[in-house]
């Protein structure tokens, strides 16, 4: 299952907890495209039937069930650049490369 960083959460968490989103938004992953090396990140009020749910530290993320066989063994993580843009990257989780 899809793992998040602790940046991640954060960013997630600040994204979901603006006045105007409810209570039950979360960021969905999609995939895009034949194969799924790109995905799309939206905001969303709640899961879509099948999505895979991820909740860790108060963020949620539904993941559409194409999307969730790619990511199987991938986190999320986030960053900030000089700009101050969120910028979110998929790498493959730390314990999955140790095995």
């Amino acid at each position: 299952m899809l793992t998040l960083t602790d940046s991640a959460v954060s960013a997630i968490r600040t994204l979901t907890s603006q006045p105007e989103q409810t209570g039950e938004t979360g960021l969905r992953i999609m995939a895009q495209g034949e194969g799924a090396s790109s995905f799309q990140l939206a905001l969303a009020e709640g899961p879509m039937a099948g999505d895979q749910v991820v909740e860790e530290g108060g963020a949620r993320v539904f993941v559409e069930p194409a999307a969730a066989v790619v990511l199987e063994d991938k986190a999320l993580d986030a960053q900030v650049n000089e700009q101050g843009d969120l910028a979110f990257r998929i790498s493959y989780q730390a314990d999955e490369a140790d095995q």
